[in-house]
């Protein structure tokens, strides 16, 4: 059975945070169970927006129809809507599915979202700075981690210039890769080691 992982797409979307998570998780290769997953966008309607890379994305669904008991994850990128106090909606759905142990992943500007919903004081967290999550209200600041991509009881959080490691801590909440074929995926994308190409193949082979 196909399981749906959540995307969430507003105005001003930064396009690359999320596109070595999605591309991959849509891409069957090298994968544990192939098919298992499927990336569906949701807006906060099912009106078209637009992302910062000027790409026009018409949402599969609308915010209002999804639930927590249909998902396998909600994945949030980061926006300039972030950071003015827009998609306060998405923040709250957060909250809903980490309420009920669904994961979610946020990236740059959603983890300040985040930190304003208080879904970061008591949690292991990052972000661009812990100035930027802070300034949005959060009061864990002794559990920012300097780290690219962090992941605690259910929420991964990560830097906007880190959107392989995100996309690493999203395959491993997923378990979308066995660990081998996950450290060799990350030896390639993230390390830049042809070597792990050759591995992936070895994989699929």
């Amino acid at each position: 059975m196909t399981k749906h992982v959540h995307l969430a797409v507003y105005d001003t979307m930064s396009d690359w945070e999320v596109g070595h998570a999605t591309a991959h998780i849509n891409n069957d290769d090298w994968q544990r169970d192939p098919g298992r997953y499927r990336v569906v966008t949701v807006g906060e309607s099912r009106e078209p927006v637009r992302t910062m890379g000027g790409m026009t994305i018409t949402p599969d669904i609308a915010l209002d129809e999804l639930g927590a008991d249909g998902s396998a994850m909600l994945i949030l990128p980061g926006a300039d809507t972030w950071l003015s106090g827009g998609n306060t909606a998405f923040a709250r759905k957060a909250g809903e599915f980490l309420d009920v142990g669904v994961p979610v992943a946020a990236i740059c500007g959603a983890t300040a979202g985040l930190a304003a919903e208080g879904l970061l004081d008591d949690r292991r967290h990052t972000s661009n700075a812990p100035e930027v999550v802070s300034a949005f209200g959060s009061k864990g600041g002794e559990h920012y981690c300097d780290l690219p991509a962090v992941t605690d009881r259910g929420l991964t959080t990560a830097s906007g210039i880190a959107p392989v490691d995100f996309a690493r801590e999203v395959f491993a909440a997923l378990e979308l890769y066995t660990p081998d074929v996950l450290e060799s995926w990350y030896k390639l994308y993230g390390l830049g080691d042809p070597a792990g190409y050759f591995e992936l193949e070895g994989a699929s082979a």
